[in-house]
Parts: structure tokens; C-alpha cells; sequence
């Protein structure tokens, strides 16, 4: 078996049967097979999956899971690819799908022909629920090869769809810190990365829908579990990576505890959000007007303020009565 396809769903019953559909009419030549890992949809879903395995038993194998197993959607894809047969792995999100029917070929040619890559990936093209015009992910200019210092920043870096990758069986693992992150693709991709370079192949070759029950709606950045989950997900990938990159990554996991301050579990909560501005304020090491406007808006006590005012204006009110 040359290409294990995972395609992983949860509650996308309207999107599902065009995401097999896609991974269906992929002209190769090598077997491939297709499993649809399903986080225990309530929608229906799994009744959709097991009608095409019913049709297709040679191709396609539904994985339907009695319960959600969580973490959005991490634990689905992790048990869904233990069962992957190939020699390297395309994964799909239910809620998209592949427009070029030799999107597989294309990718085991480049993978054959770079025996030293842990993955590829090529462009996609992004569309959204509310109607908003749609554009292509990567840039003309898109860098042939990406190493681990491209996917590391001061800023969060994404630039891969889930539906773009192929990736070789048996390089991914787990440790404590993936197993608690609520993203899988960037530790995913930083991990792959670590055993070998990511090539590009250039092309346009699936849809990446943006609509309100993809795991990107559900990403909130005024909320602390997410923001916390996030600064978890970079201190572990600092550590994955031996801190190589730790100034960097630093500097990223301080804009998360920026967040924090204005995270909607804090708006009443001083001595937290103090505790966190100087957290950012030591991680970060923001320029002095930035570092100014936290002590004043988040650190100094709003009464302290007061005082300080009511005695910085005194001179003034005092001449003005006089006169």
C-alpha cells in the first residue's frame, strides 16, 4: 500500500460525502486506501461514512468511534492513523476537499524523488461560509523548502492546509505536550520538520473551507484555555526542539499572555492580570512606550492612579480657586 488517505469528521454530514468523493477520484499508479476516522457525530455523519464503505469495501474503511474521544479532534486523528497501511499519509478535514485528481501521484513523485523529505505539501485554495471572497493560501513566491527555523517565529506560523500535506508513515510521535494541544498541525508540521525538510509542489490541488464547525470557529482569543493551551502547545515545542529557538519562541508565547490581559476570565480579576502583564513584560521585552502603557493599564491599581491625579492636579486647583 502505497497511500493511506485519513479523512477526519466530526458533525460535517454536509461535507463528508464531497471529501470521499475527492479522495475517490484520484487517478494513481499505486493503491491507496481511505479511511474516515468520524469523532462520534451526532448529525448523521456516520451513517454517510458507513453507506460509502458499504459501497466501496476495497477502498474505503470507516472508523466510527462510539465517543468523542476530544481534544478537538486529536485523539480521532491519532487513533485513525494507527490503522494507515501506507507508506505516506494524506490527511484531509472532513469539511474539505482535493480539486486535482492527480494530487496523490504528484505528491509520491515528489516523495520518490526526495527520499530524505519527511513531507510535502502544495497550495490551497480558501473559501469561507459567510460569502467572503476566496484566495489561495501560498504565494507566487512560496519557498521550495521549508526547514524547522521557517516554522518557528515571534508570531504563529501556518501556512499548510491539512489538506495539502503528505506526510511519511511511522515519523510522527506523541509526546505529553501534542497530547494536550488543541492545534495539531503546527507541532505536527515542527515535528516533521525535525527528521527532515518539507517540500512544496507548486499547484493549486484542494479547497480548505472556513465555515462556523471548523476547529478554526472554535479558536477563541479572548479566551484563557485557549490562550493558556496555546502557550502549553509553544513551551513544548521549545522543548522539542531543544531550545534551539528559545528567544523566539519566547517572544511568541509573551503575545499570549499579552492576550491574557484583555482574555474575558480577567476583566475583573487584578492581581491575575498583574501576575500576567509581568509575565509578558519579562517574556516579551516590549519597547518602552508599550512597557509603559502595561504598567499604567495593568498593572498599576486604578485607585493608585486616582491618587496620583487627584495630587498631580492639586497645584492647579489650587491656583484656579484662589483667583
Amino acid at each position: 500500500m502505497k497511500v493511506s488517505v485519513a479523512i477526519l469528521t466530526y458533525n460535517q454530514k454536509n461535507f463528508i460525502g464531497k471529501a470521499i468523493d475527492s479522495a475517490l477520484a484520484q487517478q494513481t499508479d499505486f493503491d491507496f486506501e481511505i479511511l474516515v476516522g468520524d469523532d462520534c457525530s451526532t448529525d448523521g455523519a456516520q451513517e454517510v461514512i458507513q453507506a460509502y464503505e458499504d459501497k466501496y469495501p476495497n477502498k474505503v474503511k470507516a472508523v466510527l468511534h462510539s465517543k468523542n474521544l476530544g481534544q478537538n479532534g486529536l485523539f480521532n486523528t491519532i487513533e485513525t492513523l494507527k490503522l494507515a497501511k501506507g507508506r505516506y499519509i494524506a490527511p484531509m478535514d472532513g469539511d474539505d476537499y482535493w480539486t486535482d485528481a492527480s494530487k496523490l501521484q504528484k505528491q509520491v513523485d515528489f516523495m520518490e524523488a526526495h527520499p530524505d523529505f519527511s513531507a510535502c505539501f502544495h497550495n490551497a485554495l480558501i473559501t469561507y461560509e459567510d460569502g467572503s471572497s476566496s484566495h489561495v493560501l501560498n504565494p507566487p513566491d512560496q519557498k521550495a523548502v521549508i526547514t524547522v527555523e521557517d516554522l518557528v517565529g515571534e508570531d504563529e506560523i501556518w501556512f499548510m492546509a491539512t489538506s495539502a500535506v503528505m506526510f511519511k508513515n511511522g515519523l510522527m510521535h506523541y509526546p505529553e505536550w501534542f497530547l494536550q494541544s488543541t492545534s495539531g498541525d503546527i507541532p505536527r508540521y515542527v515535528i516533521l520538520a525535525k527528521q527532515g525538510p518539507i517540500g512544496y509542489v507548486p499547484g493549486v490541488m484542494s479547497v480548505y473551507r472556513k465555515n462556523r464547525g471548523g476547529a478554526s470557529f472554535r479558536d477563541h482569543y479572548q479566551d484563557a484555555r485557549f490562550l493558556y493551551n496555546r502557550i502549553r502547545m509553544y513551551e513544548g515545542i521549545n522543548k522539542e526542539l531543544g531550545r534551539q529557538y528559545d528567544a523566539l519562541l519566547k517572544r511568541n508565547i509573551a503575545r499570549y499572555y499579552r492576550m491574557l490581559l484583555d482574555a474575558r476570565q480577567y476583566q475583573k480579576r487584578y492581581f491575575q492580570r498583574a501576575g500576567l502583564a509581568l509575565k509578558y513584560l519579562y517574556l516579551g521585552k516590549p519597547d518602552k512606550e508599550t512597557t509603559k502603557e502595561t504598567i499604567r493599564d495593568y498593572i498599576l491599581p486604578k485607585w493608585l492612579l486616582q491618587v496620583y491625579s487627584f495630587f498631580a492636579l492639586l497645584p492647579h486647583r489650587l491656583k484656579e480657586s484662589s483667583r
